[in-house]
């Protein structure tokens, strides 16, 4: 009997506990896009692929041969004649912005910009001054490298030994074959090992 009536007591306590409630299925999760509508997400600018997610005046110097002052000068260009906001995404431009920025950058002389921060401040052909990018300045500057050379100047001997051309000291830096320090002290340890042979010599003649 008693036994019973544990059983019994045991199954009431059970009953009276509240029941847990089913737990829902986990949803997946789905990640938002952090790409903004209406934004390309890459841009071709002068023959460079440019983040469009960069402001107009930050993707400029993204560009080979245009650095920071040359972007400043460019942007103020964009804003004053073009009535362009540089400070929004370069991928939001529609198709005649973006050319219109292009043919600003290509050709900064014919919009006001100095002289003195364009690469070619005096072109060899023309005479007028002149800014190239991307694969024009590489071949440009390897021409001119070219140039150099065959006229046999201080430049082109330097640069035809591999070495610095704008003054810079090389005796501690610039260095292209063995260290100095290396090869004395080869010549130190060929010296002694002459040396003790000869001594060597000398005393089995004796």
């Amino acid at each position: 009997m008693a036994d019973e009536k544990k059983e019994a007591s045991h199954q009431a306590k059970q009953q009276a506990k509240p029941q847990a409630k089913p737990q829902p299925a986990a949803q997946p999760q789905v990640l938002k896009s952090t790409a903004k509508e209406g934004v390309s997400g890459i841009v071709r600018l002068a023959g460079k692929d440019v983040d469009g997610g960069l402001a107009v005046k930050d993707a400029l110097c993204g560009v080979r041969g245009i650095g920071k002052n040359l972007a400043a000068s460019l942007v103020r260009v964009l804003e004053q004649q073009m009535k362009l906001d540089t400070s929004t995404p370069i991928g939001s431009l529609t198709e005649q912005q973006a050319d219109q920025v292009e043919e600003v950058i290509k050709a900064p002389q014919n919009y006001g910009v100095p002289a003195f921060l364009m690469n070619r401040q005096k072109d060899n052909d023309t005479g007028k001054p002149a800014h190239l990018l991307m694969t024009d300045l590489g071949f440009a500057m390897k021409q001119d490298i070219q140039k150099e050379k065959e006229m046999r100047t201080w430049i082109g001997w330097r640069h035809s030994i591999g070495q610095k051309v704008r003054g810079q000291h090389t005796r501690t830096t610039g260095r292209t074959g063995m260290t100095v320090g290396v090869l004395k002290k080869a010549i130190k340890s060929m010296k002694a090992a002459a040396a003790t042979s000869a001594q060597e010599a000398g005393k089995a003649k004796k």
